[in-house]
């Protein structure tokens, strides 16, 4: 542009009213014109409905692989203590994985990522310390046959999919920052509820099993989904 060209816009500016801005360009007016509002999250709506269909597809897990042997053998008092610990571990983390703190837009990873490590040590460390009972029906696999405690792995992996998955539907695009450690608490929510399923369906009563494989399922979960889940959630 000349010196003369810079001088034409100069005067074009002096001329106009204080406050009166150029036109836009047409073809910028028509794409705002297009326009439409953008739906927002509504989170506790998506938490009700990943718990409720995550509970609903770990009921159809435990219906194909069926109930333990052992249930009426092991104390009712037993099985609501150790069942309410499982799903608390499943609800807390998905609970602070998709609902953000009042006021906030992303949802809290720090504590999400805080409470699914302590989710995954605890029930680790609880199998291995807190001595199941047993019933006549109940079997012990100790060291020696430990290695075929891989089942209940791809059971409780597999129950875990589906919070994953819907929580990652759930939080595309919502997550600027903290993806990987809000991923974590998606795959320890679903480890537990995993968790769950084995406490009503395995009968291996021994701590080595309860720990390093039914605990066991909340910590691959977890890192599992903090290797995948944020690629899923990326909006572009």
């Amino acid at each position: 542009m000349s010196e003369r060209d810079d001088l034409d816009v100069l005067d074009e500016l002096a001329r106009r009213t204080p406050g009166e801005l150029p036109a836009l360009p047409a073809q910028l007016e028509t794409a705002l014109g297009t326009l439409a509002p953008v739906a927002m999250r509504r989170p506790l709506r998506q938490l009700a409905l990943l718990v409720g269909i995550s509970l609903m597809y770990g009921a159809g897990v435990l219906a194909i692989v069926a109930v333990r042997r052992d249930l009426a053998e092991i104390p009712t008092s037993w099985m609501l203590a150790a069942g309410t610990c499982w799903l608390l571990g499943f609800v807390v983390p998905a609970y602070l994985a998709t609902v953000p703190a009042p006021g906030a837009i992303s949802p809290r990873w720090q504590t999400a990522a805080v409470v699914a490590g302590l989710a995954a040590t605890a029930f680790v460390m609880l199998g291995l310390v807190v001595q199941s009972p047993t019933g006549t029906r109940s079997i012990q696999y100790g060291w020696e046959h430990f290695g075929k405690g891989h089942t209940c792995l791809e059971i409780g992996l597999a129950t875990a999919l589906c919070p994953v998955i819907f929580g990652a539907i759930a939080l595309r695009g919502a997550l600027p920052v903290g993806a990987r450690w809000t991923a974590a608490a998606l795959g320890a929510s679903g480890g537990c509820l995993g968790g769950l399923v084995l406490h009503l369906h395995c009968y291996v009563t021994d701590p080595l099993h309860l720990g390093l494989v039914h605990g066991g399922v909340v910590v691959v979960a977890a890192a599992l989904a903090a290797a995948l889940v944020p690629r899923a959630t990326d909006p572009r």
